[in-house]
């Protein structure tokens, strides 16, 4: 009897495999994950502040920008420095509760993201087809209304996935196979049926992320639609260069999403690792590409951050120069031996 009451308990902790069957590559793994991992922060954190200090950048545009930023951050967070604790220090061990709010997190912030997706190509489609009305429609505070119904869309149809693992009973051994706590991964350690989780898993990922792609795809065939009835060659490239950086935030999250579902449901001969591999890809490389893409892409965030750099390289100018006086050096006599040099 009390055999049968302990395995219709959570257990207390999980154990993370990572990648399972590429373990001899896991320094270099390591590697990747963690340059991937600080470049992701430092350039979210990047576009973040240079948004916070530049007035000129306060549209709607960038308000968006920033939540995406903000969403990417805590998708970085909320797995890769577990993900790294295994691949360096072979830390595999996670507490139930820590392994629940990490699931939670994360398949928040995907339906987060996915709903910025699309709220960024109203945001476009808004600009390019109704340019006269963009600040009057996209004003403060519906832009401050999207923010909180993206919010409460994704906490509202995560709230479950908790309570669902919770009612189920746990009697195989509690070894996930993956890098972090992804709900059908924990799903499949339950000893009892798991058809609403799997049904409501299915749907959520149909309903909301192909109900947004589907909306996103119609709004660039309207904003194509009155790109090409534009006049003149420069203004259609110039209508196409404002979408460029949108189109890259795009591709660079759904094709992941695509591959790791495709892969997952028809791939049964592919190996494990290359459906783990796939999921990592799916939360590492969207806050990777969208700072450095809307960095590249955006003249004003660009501009910015050459300013920020020429500001300060011209502030250790003038620190080696002081330096230099300080140590009784005069410039001139610089300047003599350069000109001797040459």
């Amino acid at each position: 009897m009390s055999e049968q009451n302990t395995t219709m308990l959570l257990p207390v902790h999980f154990i993370l495999l990572g990648v399972p069957g590429l373990e001899h590559l896991y320094l270099y793994l390591a590697l990747i994950f963690s340059v991937v991992y600080v470049t992701s922060v430092i350039g979210n954190l990047t576009l973040l502040f240079i948004i916070r200090i530049d007035r000129s950048l306060h549209e709607p545009m960038y308000y968006f920008l920033c939540m995406l930023s903000s969403i990417d951050l805590a998708l970085s967070n909320s797995t890769t420095p577990k993900m790294l604790g295994i691949l360096w220090v072979n830390s595999r061990e996670i507490n139930s509760q820590a392994c629940l709010t990490q699931m939670f997190f994360l398949h928040s912030g995907a339906i987060m993201e996915s709903a910025l997706l699309l709220a960024m190509a109203f945001d476009r489609y808004v600009a390019i087809c109704n340019p006269l009305r963009y600040t009057s429609i996209l004003t403060k505070w519906l832009i401050t209304y999207i923010g909180m119904l993206t919010i409460s869309r994704a906490v509202a149809l995560m709230i479950p996935l908790p309570f669902l693992i919770k009612r189920l009973p746990f009697c195989s051994p509690n070894v996930i196979h993956h890098s972090y706590c992804e709900h059908m991964a924990v799903v499949k350690l339950a000893c009892a049926d798991t058809t609403v989780n799997n049904i409501y898993g299915i749907v959520v990922a149909l309903v909301i992320v192909g109900l947004d792609l589907i909306f996103i795809i119609c709004s660039y065939i309207l904003i194509l639609g009155a790109v090409f009835r534009l006049a003149s060659k420069e203004a259609k490239i110039k209508a196409l260069g404002t979408c460029g950086a949108h189109i890259c935030a795009i591709l660079a999250f759904y094709i992941p999403v695509v591959l790791s579902s495709v892969v997952h449901r028809f791939g049964k001969n592919v190996p494990i690792h290359i459906h783990i591999l796939l999921a990592n890809v799916y939360l590492m490389l969207p806050p990777l590409i969208n700072p450095i893409v809307y960095g590249v892409k955006t003249k004003q965030i660009r501009n910015r951050v050459k300013s920020i750099l020429s500001v300060h390289f011209a502030c250790s100018t003038n620190a080696r120069s002081d330096i230099t006086r300080t140590h009784g050096l005069p410039q001139s006599r610089w300047n003599g031996k350069h000109n001797l040099t040459k």
